[in-house]
């Protein structure tokens, strides 16, 4: 039973998936206000525990206190609702790299009632467009430097109104901090409801058409509260460092919600290479870091060069799976824990960890305190120990698809389904098999193989294609596709440089293929359908 509403806007709430399509929450310890905002618990109440005077964000230069943290947010949601006519419940999309801008942009619009969309920078007009069409959104909230290709969307929108431009710089000279300068540093924060919808993560899913993920105020304090709170044991001393983008929720939870919800600290880069990340951890003496394994190798590599990572208390693996040999190096080289775990936007955050004191190579870990997990066949039945099967899960966050039919595909008899293949051994450790799906999972991104193919389609030297994940060193897995060329286009080098800037212009660039084959034709059933299986066994050229 949902309970009250601050929404005047009641998109969210009238878009939940049909209360019999659920999944099974489990609330039991995690106990909250009735009315909450997490805007609120995130700034102002941390003020009010004593730590206004602690580093909150550290960015393009600057220190921002809990305190500085909390009234520029203010400002900003006093704007939002009284310059730009935001009413609660109305979508917000953010689109910006990872600075404090971003994320008091977030928070702001969190406190003023808002449902948020956190986008990637690199997201193109038309990826633009189907978010803001499957969420009907009506304001976004833009970096001034990343302007183009929402403005591009938003002539063509018939939802989108207006792109207000904020300064993602130290400089905040843009319209929205113009407006919020003159603002009162207090503001009467919306009183939201624990089950109002706050966030819209949205997902590619293998077919390439967004599902937006919809997450209450209470599920983004419940992230913190049990995944980084048992498995981390954050303090204030904290300082959090990573490179996923805060448009992703694993990105949003280890970079602003873990670190605001304990008086630490967050480093946000907005190029969070790993020559980035290292100079940030050896300038701030980071503690926790957030990424994928294959920034773990590379940092590993510059230990060798002299970086000193000594800081790091903690490393937190996640994107793809930990492969046992970065494991190993990692602990031979730090003496300190590398901890992999898997999470999904769906589930909002990990779920399943490995521990402090509790960690070993290839293995994904244990559940974390109030969640379930188990191994099931096709028909939801769970398998005997020791047997591939497909993850289910049970928790206090669970899927809930904005009126999306693939609701009933993840979940089922109450378990979420999160499209992963694992094994739990005999003594209840979990370990990652295989994806489930034709989601192609590269240096930590997700990429829909359809998505990438329809780019290539739109060139006029593609007849057809095929796009598969192979195994790549570096990056883990690549994207790899098969082309038909039609008539008169020539196969070579400059083709391929060709088809992969043709992509980067109509996607997002990290989804272009890394790998690309040209062959006379793809494998077919009798009915058409392209066998991906069979690429997948040719060698890779």
């Amino acid at each position: 039973m949902l309970g009250p509403s601050g929404h005047l806007d009641t998109f969210a709430r009238d878009n939940l998936p049909p209360p019999d399509q659920w999944p099974e929450i489990r609330l039991d310890g995690f106990d909250y206000p009735e009315w909450m905002n997490a805007g609120v618990e995130l700034t102002d109440r941390m003020v009010e525990r004593g730590f206004g005077d602690n580093t909150a964000l550290i960015g393009n230069g600057r220190r921002r206190t809990y305190k500085e943290l909390s009234d520029w947010t203010n400002r900003i949601a006093q704007a939002l609702t009284e310059d730009y006519g935001l009413k609660p419940g109305n979508r917000v999309l953010i689109r910006s790299a990872n600075n404090p801008a971003m994320v008091a942009c977030w928070l702001a619009a969190t406190k003023a009632g808002s449902v948020v969309v956190n986008t990637m920078p690199m997201l193109r007009s038309g990826e633009l467009a189907k978010i803001i069409d499957k969420a009907e959104i009506s304001i976004a909230l833009c970096d001034t430097r990343l302007m183009d290709e929402l403005v591009a969307c938003a002539k063509e929108s018939r939802f989108l109104k207006q792109v207000i431009g904020f300064d993602g710089t130290a400089n905040h000279d843009a319209e929205l901090d113009r407006a919020a300068l003159n603002k009162p540093v207090r503001f009467e924060a919306v009183k939201t409801g624990r089950d109002d919808v706050a966030l819209l993560g949205f997902t590619s899913g293998s077919t390439g058409v967004p599902k937006a993920t919809m997450h209450f105020h209470r599920d983004i304090l419940i992230i913190a509260d049990a995944y980084a709170k048992e498995v981390l044991d954050v303090t204030p001393d904290d300082v959090f460092v990573g490179s996923p983008p805060l448009a992703f929720t694993f990105g949003l939870g280890g970079l602003a919600v873990f670190p605001l919800r304990f008086g630490a600290a967050a480093t946000l880069l907005e190029q969070a290479t790993p020559p980035k990340m290292i100079e940030i951890i050896e300038t701030y003496k980071a503690t926790v870091s957030f990424t994928a394994p294959t920034a773990y190798r590379a940092m590993l590599a510059a230990m060798d060069a002299g970086a000193d990572l000594s800081s790091l208390r903690i490393a937190v693996s996640a994107g793809e799976t930990l492969p046992a040999p970065v494991f190993d190096e990692w602990v031979a080289k730090t003496g300190k824990p590398i901890l992999d775990g898997i999470g999904a936007t769906e589930m909002l955050h990990i779920f399943i960890s490995n521990r402090l004191g509790d960690s070993k190579p290839a293995c994904t870990g244990k559940p974390l305190a109030g969640y379930e997990a188990i191994v099931v066949d096709d028909d939801m039945n769970e398998v005997p120990r020791g047997t591939i099967g497909r993850l289910a899960v049970k928790g206090p966050i669970g899927c809930r698809y904005l009126a999306d039919d693939r609701q009933k595909d993840y979940v089922r008899d109450g378990w979420n389904l999160t499209g992963d293949s694992f094994v739990e051994d005999e003594d209840g450790y979990f370990h990652f098999a295989a994806r489930s799906d034709d989601m192609i999972v590269s240096a930590g991104y997700n990429i829909a193989g359809p998505e990438v193919e329809a780019a290539l389609l739109k060139h006029e030297a593609v007849l057809e294609c095929a796009v598969i994940g192979v195994a790549d060193d570096s990056r883990g897995t690549i994207v790899q596709a098969h082309v038909v060329l039609a008539k008169g286009a020539e196969p070579g080098e400059p083709m391929v440089k060709i088809l992969q800037d043709h992509v980067k212009t109509v996607i997002a660039p990290y989804k272009y293929p890394r790998s690309i084959i040209f062959t006379d034709a793809l494998p077919k059933t009798e009915s058409g359908k392209i066998q991906r299986f069979r690429l997948k066994q040719k060698p890779s050229a």
